[in-house]
């Protein structure tokens, strides 16, 4: 008789045989390509030798370009010539006019950013998808095949709409992709963090595009993320530009530049910024005139950028509930970090120098390859888990405009979490789910996600249905949201897939406009559960009277009842929670009377036409 083969779900039937697993770096400025050999991780190169490939792609009638050649063909085809697409990942119709100006790109009228090439219209989703398939290309010639499962890493601070972005891309691209990872904690797995001892690491990440900041504890082999903190608009980029604006005031204004020189001006401001990291003084020839840049006037322009960096340091510390003297190490991640000065202030700040063994450019693609190597099934050795964090509270909206928060901020993922709620009239039969992301009390001043509603619950009276709620977030930070019926299980789900997320600015201006108005805040809660309360009140009194008033209260009864209700109705409407708290306790009080009257009528129609034997022989059925 044969024997039956088996293996260990997700393994290779070959204990020999291994899978290819690779971890891409999408870079705002480079993108990169990684895998583990021999147990070691490594980037993958180009059949030059070249491992970092720009973020550039180039659209022509006939051919997509990707990578160094459409790089260098960026100061002359700039409208055609894609670069820093990720800082357009996600983003609404809204977002896109306050940040367009930063890009020379012919940008369509549409609900989220569509570029007009010489290819068709592009969306940063379809661009970055290019540069994936290279990348997997590079891949395919390096390894002999296709992989077998995929790890992009993300910024820390990247929304549920910049996130879902992202996996599209890599869906586009035909990639197996395994899971996002954040970019902080694939620094910190590359550098074998992981296998120390326990202790918090801060992550600085500062890249062409976007910086993080990300505060991560390490403790019996498990990764957790304290804190996050950012800007998804501010990097190397913004260093350029500053140098940028620096030249124009030397050679002149810059009102009457084309595009063309426009673009020409970054190319050599980049240039000057890469030679003062490891020289002194840089020279510039633009158009006859030479300009020399030294490195303390380098400082002066990039120093405002730089502390805003710090800036976000201190409050992710904050955030985390961690002090300065509790970080272990500091990693310096991005090839913005390479500059003496970044190294210098991060140095300063944190009172302690960072790790900079590995290349910066390279650490995030290699800690996604040691990540992909362990979900791929070939270190089950290893047991490495990763917690990521909930960057913004996500709630629902309940009566009054008020936020009922489920998950909130910096809750470790993948999470679910459910809550109860009831319905707020009798007979209600449907509810609407609306779905909310911040920290404010009150719904107008977050952000919405999402609407769905739950329908066919049966009639009943005001708060006797039992409705459960279920947020989750997958370990990629993605939301998904149910609602159920307890007595009947009727159903309604929704995955919240926006088309559009929130900048770092936006996320950071929400938390701080928390904090700003948190004592206002407060009080508007306070103020709007007083009112839900006295239109419940309101609605049950009007209810009752309706239906028994005339039978059962004196006219004197009456007519104080109907008094207090407009008394209350007044207050309700003002802006003061005491009183409408004072008046609802007093119509409470007036009111109970009445309630004890209905009660009794209601069991006498219940045992009317009854006999004392019934309940006897009832009782004895138990």
């Amino acid at each position: 008789m044969a024997l039956l083969q088996i293996a260990e779900p997700g393994q290779s039937p070959d204990p020999h045989e291994t899978k290819l697993a690779v971890g891409i770096d999408l870079g705002t400025t480079n993108s990169l390509i990684a895998t583990v050999s021999d147990g070691q991780a490594e980037t993958l190169a180009d059949a030059a030798g070249n491992s970092l490939l720009p973020s550039a792609v180039r659209y022509t009638a006939t051919e997509t370009i990707v990578g160094q050649a459409a790089k260098a063909a960026a100061v002359d085809d700039p409208l055609n010539t894609l670069l820093s697409i990720k800082r357009l990942m996600g983003r609404s119709r809204e977002e896109l006019q306050a940040i367009k100006e930063q890009f020379p790109y012919r940008f369509l009228d549409s609900p989220s950013p569509h570029i007009d090439t010489a290819g068709g219209a592009k969306t940063p989703v379809a661009v970055s998808a290019d540069i994936l398939k290279t990348l997997a290309q590079r891949g395919r010639d390096a390894l002999g095949g296709e992989a077998d499962g995929v790890v992009i890493t993300v910024p820390a601070y990247f929304d549920d709409a910049q996130r879902q972005a992202t996996k599209d891309a890599a869906r586009l691209a035909g990639l197996p992709l395994l899971r996002l990872l954040n970019e902080p904690t694939a620094a910190a797995v590359a550098y074998g963090l992981d296998r120390r001892e326990d202790g918090i690491i801060a992550v600085y990440d500062l890249g062409g595009g976007t910086f993080d900041i990300s505060i991560l504890r390490l403790s019996k082999g498990v990764f957790e993320v304290l804190a996050t903190g950012g800007d998804s608009a501010l990097g190397g980029d913004d260093f350029d530009h500053a140098i940028m604006r620096w030249m124009c005031h030397e050679i002149g204004p810059d009102s009457a530049l084309t595009v063309e020189q426009e673009r020409r001006l970054r190319v050599l401001a980049c240039d000057v910024k890469e030679q003062l990291t490891t020289q002194p003084i840089a020279t510039i020839i633009y158009e006859g005139k030479t300009l020399a840049l030294d490195r303390e006037q380098f400082n002066s322009l990039v120093d405002p950028l730089i502390l805003k960096t710090l800036s976000a340091c201190r409050r992710a510390l904050r955030d985390g509930g961690v002090e300065k003297s509790q970080i272990g190490n500091v990693i310096l991640v991005g090839g913005s970090t390479r500059g003496p000065r970044v190294r210098e202030k991060v140095a300063d700040f944190f009172a302690r120098e960072p790790l900079v063994s590995l290349d910066p450019d390279r650490v995030v693609a290699l800690g996604a390859a040691l990540q992909a190597n362990i979900l791929i099934g070939n270190a089950a050795d290893q047991d490495l888990l990763l917690l990521d964090v909930v960057p913004l509270s996500l709630g629902l909206e309940t009566m009054g405009g008020l936020v009922e928060k489920i998950i909130h901020r910096n809750t470790a993922i993948p999470v679910a979490k459910a809550r109860e709620f009831t319905t707020f009239k009798d007979g209600q039969t449907a509810i609407s789910i609306h779905v909310v992301q911040g920290e404010r009390e009150l719904v107008s001043d977050n952000r919405s996600l999402a609407h769905f509603e739950l329908r066919g619950i049966p009639p009943m009276v005001a708060g006797a249905a039992r409705i459960k709620v279920t947020f989750q977030v997958d370990a990629d930070g993605l939301l998904s949201v149910s609602a159920e019926e307890q007595a009947t299980g009727v159903a309604a789900d929704i995955i919240v897939k926006p088309s559009y997320g929130l900048s770092d600015e936006a996320v950071t201006q929400m938390l701080r406009d928390s904090f700003d108005h948190a004592q206002s805040d407060i009080k508007l809660r306070a103020l709007r559960e007083r009112q839900v309360e006295a239109d419940r009140l309101l609605q049950a009194l009007s209810s009752a009277l309706q239906e028994d008033g005339q039978a059962l209260l004196s006219a004197d009864e009456y007519t104080e009842l109907e008094q207090a209700i407009e008394q209350l109705k007044s207050a309700r409407n003002g802006d003061d929670a005491e009183l409408i708290g004072d008046e609802t306790e007093r119509i409470n009080g007036i009111a109970d009377a009445f309630a004890a009257k209905r009660m009794d009528k209601k069991i006498r129609e219940a045992l009317a036409g009854r006999r004392l034997e019934e309940f006897d022989d009832a009782q004895t059925d138990f």
